[in-house]
């Protein structure tokens, strides 16, 4: 039996995934998730509580965070996301609280570390409707649409 030839490149590389760049289950996908969105909402009431006292002090009792238009609050949000993941996958190199947790970590395709602008296009790509649900396709759209995915971090 014959075995195609491979370069040394080329079969370190494959070598290099196999021990290294294990892709993380499913199951530790969704655990990052339910963990990194309740540690958001954590961080999102703070934030909303802080702003609220800060708001009744400046303008007044009767007016309040929740007497912001619904485009502020929004705003608010998706601010919180974005700065949310973008600063723990670009400060811990592809980490969230969820992924310390479950032990994977976010890396560029080549298995690279993420860079801040890697981290950035992930969490843009986040906020879109229904993206979570991109997930069950195996490939969500974060990872696909900016070259990424999540391995289990054998550190």
């Amino acid at each position: 039996m014959e075995y195609p030839q491979q370069s040394g490149s080329e079969l370190l590389a494959e070598l290099k995934e196999t021990l290294y760049e294990q892709p993380a289950t499913v199951g530790q996908r969704f655990l990052n998730y339910i963990i990194d969105i309740f540690f958001f909402y954590v961080i999102l009431i703070a934030l909303a509580a802080i702003a609220g006292l800060v708001l009744g002090s400046v303008i007044g009792e009767n007016e309040t965070l929740f007497g912001m238009s619904l485009m502020l609050q929004y705003l608010l949000i998706y601010t919180v996301l974005i700065a949310t993941y973008t600063f723990f996958e670009a400060i811990t190199k592809g980490r969230t609280i969820g992924k310390m947790v479950t032990k994977t970590r976010a890396v560029r395709s080549d298995g690279t570390p993420l860079t801040f602008n890697d981290a950035l296009k992930r969490s843009l790509v986040r906020i879109i409707p229904f993206e979570p649900l991109s997930a069950f396709g195996g490939h969500p759209w974060h990872d696909n649409w900016t070259n990424t995915k999540v391995i289990k971090d054998n550190n």
